[in-house]
């Protein structure tokens, strides 16, 4: 038929360049069902041309009913999963299974003493504040763990080690809108927090490199202990390392389950 020869010559000659493939499974899978269909549509169309002459209209509508039911059957072969993925799907489900039934999270909690506690669902942080005194504003950010150190275990005369975990937290404690502020670098360990650098910056970062003071470890012990007493009468201190690391140990645990499950959400569709 001339209408197959005209449909060939478009099908052969593509009109723009093709673009890169953004899921190049999900476009296999379009490029098998659509042969299908048009393999399936030429056989009808071939059909139709030799008996439209003799039967009339009536076969040509027989052709068409028979190409629906055959690119339907095709479409629901085309979304069925490979071995492979089948495999790696069932290899997730006992993977949350596993985690849920071993150490399962609990919800996050939103308090912390005198903090509130804000979570950042998906994201490697967690954001604590509060108000101290009349005009005093504390805010605190942390890390989850980033980092781990061996220790020898206390009393131990096989020189065992232990494994010390670390988070990063940042302390901006400042007065009223506009004002400077303190910034304290910090280093939360299970059951300490130690201060690392203290910097007194502006808020609308008027200097393009302020001086940004010593090392606290050099400094004399004294200072380093009235440093300490100032943020611990806050309520930045050990007991709030603590609290740090049971939170993100739970957080690491949710937003690994959350993961396990985004992956299997796009493999399954």
């Amino acid at each position: 038929c001339k209408y197959l020869e005209n449909m060939k010559f478009i099908l052969l000659i593509p009109s723009k360049r093709p673009k890169p493939l953004k899921n190049p499974f999900k476009f296999s899978v379009r490029v098998l069902f659509m042969a299908a269909f048009l393999r399936a549509s030429r056989r009808s169309l071939f059909s139709s041309c030799g008996i439209l002459y003799s039967h009339g209209q009536q076969s040509s509508l027989h052709s068409s009913k028979h190409i629906f039911q055959f690119s339907r059957s095709h479409a629901s072969q085309a979304i069925q999963k490979s071995p492979f993925e089948s495999n790696i799907l069932r290899i997730l489900r006992n993977e949350i299974e596993y985690q849920l039934d071993y150490a399962p999270p609990h919800p996050p909690v939103t308090k912390f003493n005198t903090f509130m506690v804000e979570d950042r669902p998906g994201e490697q942080w967690v954001t604590l504040r509060r108000k101290f005194g009349e005009d005093e504003h504390i805010k605190i950010e942390a890390t989850m763990i980033d980092g781990a150190i061996t220790v020898p275990k206390a009393n131990d005369e096989n020189l065992a080690e232990d494994v010390r975990l670390h988070i990063s937290v940042l302390v901006d404690i400042w007065k009223g809108e506009g004002s400077e502020f303190l910034e304290f670098v910090c280093s939360s360990w299970p059951n300490s927090l130690e201060i690392q650098k203290v910097y007194l910056l502006r808020s609308d970062s008027s200097r393009a490199q302020p001086y940004m003071g010593p090392n606290v470890k050099d400094l004399n012990g004294g200072f380093r202990d009235g440093l300490n007493e100032f943020l611990k009468a806050r309520g930045v201190d050990d007991e709030l390392s603590a609290f740090l690391h049971e939170f993100m140990m739970n957080k690491d645990r949710i937003e690994a389950i959350g993961w396990l499950r985004k992956i299997q959400s796009f493999i399954e569709n």
